[in-house]
């Protein structure tokens, strides 16, 4: 009973395929589904007679059938003057019908058995569409369910590019969309490499000025997703200096400018941060330093005027003399590194999309060793404790002479 009632919903969903014309529907291996009495499945006694009827199934839309066809064609003749052309076809087949993977994988067979066919740069072009489609957020199928979009898939198809066709107008695009891939992945160390590698090896391609830019944008992520840190301020505005350098003529250029433009005003946010945490702690002196920078760095800020204000105010408290910074302020070593160490917390809580806890200001420095109180450890530092019955000992004694005897 369950048999008959399997075989009896087969029938319904096969039904709507049947035409009255055609028998039973048949699966061929390497050639897919077709109707009994189709003749798409079998082949003409040359490779021109199959090419006809393929092209011929092709322009009346019956895709599944010239899509045997042409694999017919492949099959039997495939060392013929028209296997190159059913090999795109096949291709041309698949892709129309959706079948992205397949597609790619037919175009790539394509390069691999002809890479100096006439169809190459079609060839080239369709792969590369192919893989913006998975860049762009085409999910790619197992067993025929979509799941989540494939960056991976997608950076995997550009590699293939370059790997077919290393010297084509292509190549230069798809390694830029390696780094577009690494980027979205979010794997922004590979994605600059990516980039990197589109300047370096195809300076000269129009695509090259784009992927430099691309770099000192990357940077910029990092830099603002971070702790705002001066060394990645730093590498980002070089790698945007570079592009205004070697690219004059982008349009990009501009952008680039108000990129640098940015980085500057960050950096005059953390230096003020520096500034008042010096100033704070009473280090005036320090303070002074960096809400100099601050000016300089940036004079007509809000953050220059802060600055200015409080320079004039700690001037006219202390005097300018009693803030001069002298050469022993000068911090080296592992002074310096707990420094930055704290104006990276600093930078971070200064941050107006920062939720973390409270950092908690340390205290002042410590006072110097010398003026630290010292343990008394000799015998003639000892000083009884009350209510001894022993006399104190002489707060000195001459070299040669001898400590009092205990009286008896």
């Amino acid at each position: 009973m369950r048999k008959c009632a399997v075989v009896s919903c087969l029938s319904l969903f096969l039904l709507p395929l049947a035409q009255p014309t055609q028998g039973a529907v048949i699966y061929r291996p390497n050639e897919g589904w077709s109707f009994a009495g189709d003749n798409s499945g079998t082949i003409e006694g040359s490779a021109a007679e199959q090419m006809q009827k393929a092209e011929k199934l092709d322009a009346a839309q019956d895709l599944q059938s010239a899509l045997s066809a042409y694999r017919g064609l492949l099959k039997r003749y495939g060392a013929s003057e028209f296997a190159p052309k059913a090999q795109l076809k096949v291709g041309s087949v698949l892709e129309r019908q959706g079948d992205w993977e397949k597609a790619y994988e037919a175009y790539d067979t394509y390069l691999a058995k002809y890479p100096r066919g006439d169809d190459l740069d079609r060839v080239l072009e369709s792969m590369f569409k192919i893989g913006k489609l998975f860049l762009e957020g085409q999910k790619k199928k197992v067993f025929g369910v979509p799941l989540a979009p494939s960056m991976t898939r997608a950076r995997e198809m550009f590699e293939g590019i370059i790997k077919r066709a290393p010297f084509s107008k292509w190549a230069p695009l798809a390694q830029f969309n390696i780094g577009q891939a690494h980027e979205k992945s979010g794997d922004s160390a590979a994605a600059i490499t990516a980039y990197q590698s589109v300047a370096a090896r195809y300076a000269s391609e129009p695509i090259a000025a784009d992927a430099l830019y691309q770099v000192g944008y990357v940077r910029l992520t990092l830099y603002r997703k971070g702790s705002y840190d001066r060394l990645s301020a730093q590498k980002a505005r070089e790698a945007f200096e570079d592009f205004l350098n070697r690219y004059p003529d982008s349009e990009k250029v501009a952008q680039a400018r108000q990129n640098i433009q940015s980085l500057e005003k960050g950096s005059a946010e953390g230096t003020l941060g520096i500034a008042k945490f010096y100033d704070k702690t009473k280090n005036y002196k320090a303070a002074i330093i960096y809400y100099n920078d601050v000016v300089a760095s940036q004079p007509d800020s809000p953050e220059s005027a802060f600055a200015k204000n409080r320079i004039a105010a700690l001037k006219a408290q202390f005097g300018e003399a009693a803030l001069q910074a002298g050469p022993e302020k000068v911090e080296t070593g592992a002074k310096l590194q707990s420094r930055r160490k704290m104006q990276a917390q600093i930078d971070t809580v200064s941050r107006p999309d920062y939720v973390g806890p409270p950092v908690t200001v340390p205290e002042p420095e410590e006072a110097s060793p010398s003026s630290r109180l010292k343990l008394r450890t000799s015998p003639q530092q000892l000083i009884p404790l009350p209510g001894s019955l022993e006399p104190p000992l002489p707060e000195a004694l001459p070299k040669d002479a001898n400590p009092p005897k205990p009286p008896q």
